[in-house]
């Protein structure tokens, strides 16, 4: 009897709603409760971090421990940030090379994390290949990739020079090991940008690839020609003796992208993939039905926050291991736009259609095991709303969390997550699903400041489940086959509350998680 007052009561409100876009800031009444699911214990003897002294954004984010999402230790007063990264697999143990930003690193060397699960992680204090101090081709060293060719590891990554009086701004250098730990950079040896690209400015982020069976080397370079993104590829004997130039494999179609970074091409299935992060912009894929092209229509993965991704592989499937955006400053409002951040994994799903998708990374969501108590009794709950936005308090944010549930909207406005950072609800952050625009986004200001977004699929009347993991200020929201890395300073020992507006919204199964 209950479930028909509310589904009339539902009707009714759509029935009388005008129609309003997202972005109204007035409060509305409260939610209407659903009947309580029943659902497995609580865990009653959790200790919290206390972040009530902590009042400053800075300040939290000092005292965050972060894991999953590692962030390089901080260096005497510094601290440091992990940068593009290069992804190796090999025997149980994923090498995650990566441009460290700031403390103890020169000109964003490169260092080195180990982990076996995406969940902890050894830091190695010493680079791995440290730019050069005393100037050079290699001044600053740049995006690369490692190769196990017969017993050798070879590590070709980007030289950039020091200054502007040398002809080639950027080429492509090399270093050679006999593990994946240590190297030692090959004086003499490197490609420069073919003739015909006509420029010698932007060549880099070479990714490589070793065939035992013809023993040769298979290279992709991120380059422009004509003012034009491009892909290049080359051909190098296993010996490095003989460099081929192959040609473009691939040309962008979207003329504001003056350069592809970190491209990287792998096989799923019976499907060819090439994905590249668009500088200033989102990750990128295009597929093929035979390796290195021609490829299809490039689609986006995620939004601006998760930047530089490289796929890797092992017995547990595939991953794209990239960072998560950081802000300039951790009080801002206005912007999450800072180089370098945390490391971030998403795994990676092939749709029957051939499309990709990132999903959690089962490890990661494993660890959260201790059901917490909502922010109110129930586990189901209907947000209804008008042109006014209408909060409901529903979870805590923990230092890590994971949250889960399922809904389903039969309006047009905007509903989602919104994160306390002020007290005020106009400084709220907001985790938001618009079906008007079949948008998942990320706002500041209660929604008046988009910052990032992505393309979600969405339908009135059909029930969706979703999943965000949160650690420190990273978090990944899911749903509906995509995914939205976020960056939230200043929320956590806060409530978050479900919202709306111009929408009837009914939440179930909802859960919270700690580790």
């Amino acid at each position: 009897m209950k479930t028909k007052i509310y589904a009339v009561l539902a009707l009714l409100c759509v029935l009388c709603l005008a129609l309003a876009g997202c972005g109204s800031k007035e409060a509305a009444p409260a939610a209407t409760e659903a009947p309580k699911a029943e659902g497995e214990p609580f865990a009653e003897d959790v200790e919290d971090k206390d972040f009530s002294a902590l009042r400053t954004p800075g300040s939290q984010e000092a005292a965050y421990e972060y894991k999953a999402f590692f962030r390089p230790a901080v260096d005497g007063i510094n601290q440091p940030y992990v940068g593009d990264t290069m992804p190796y697999y090999e025997d149980g143990t994923y090498y995650i090379y990566y441009l460290k930003e700031g403390g103890d690193s020169y000109n964003h060397s490169i260092y080195l994390a180990t982990t076996k699960d995406f969940v902890t992680y050894t830091e190695y204090d010493e680079p791995i290949l440290e730019s050069a101090r005393s100037g050079g081709q290699d001044g600053w060293a740049g995006t690369g990739s490692v190769v196990k060719v017969k017993d050798e590891y070879l590590f070709f990554y980007t030289g950039h020079a020091s200054a502007e009086t040398y002809e080639y701004m950027e080429k492509i250098m090399l270093a050679k090991g006999s593990s994946p730990t240590q190297f030692e950079k090959v004086e003499g040896w490197d490609i420069t940008p073919p003739a015909e690209i006509g420029q010698k400015r932007d060549f880099r982020d070479p990714q490589a690839y070793y065939d035992a069976a013809t023993d040769t080397i298979t290279l992709t370079v991120t380059a422009s020609q004509g003012g034009v993104a491009r892909i290049l590829k080359y051909t190098l004997s296993g010996d490095l003796s003989n460099v081929t130039y192959d040609g473009v494999i691939f040309t962008n179609a979207v003329g504001s992208f003056w350069n592809l970074e970190c491209s990287d091409t792998f096989k799923l299935g019976d499907k060819y993939y090439l994905t590249y992060s668009a500088q200033d912009d989102t990750l990128w894929y295009a597929m093929s039905d035979t390796p290195y092209g021609p490829y299809g229509e490039a689609k986006r993965l995620d939004g601006k926050l998760f930047y530089a991704a490289k796929h890797v592989e092992s017995p547990d499937g595939a991953f794209m291991v990239g960072w998560a955006r950081r802000s300039e400053s951790p009080s801002s409002t206005s912007e999450v736009s800072g180089w370098a951040g945390n490391l971030a994994v998403q795994k990676i799903i092939q749709k029957e259609n051939g499309d990709l998708a990132l999903t959690p990374v089962e490890s990661i969501a494993n660890q959260f095991a201790k059901r917490r108590h909502l922010a109110v009794e129930e586990d189901q709950l209907i947000v209804q709303a008008g042109s006014r936005y209408n909060y409901t308090e529903a979870f805590t944010a923990y230092e890590s969390f994971l949250l889960k549930g399922k809904f389903t909207y039969t309006g047009k406005g905007c509903f989602g997550l919104a994160f306390d950072y002020s007290g005020q609800a106009g400084k709220y952050k907001l985790i938001t699903l618009d079906p008007t625009a079949q948008k998942l986004q990320l706002q500041f200001n209660e929604g008046s400041t988009l910052i990032t977004e992505t393309d979600v699929q969405l339908e009135a009347g059909k029930e969706y489940a979703f999943t965000y993991i949160q650690e420190g200020s990273v978090g990944i929201f899911y749903v509906a086959d995509a995914s939205l890395t976020v960056r939230l300073y200043g929320v956590s020992g806060k409530t978050i509350r479900l919202y709306a507006e111009t929408n009837t919204v009914t939440f179930t199964d909802l859960r919270e998680y700690t580790k």
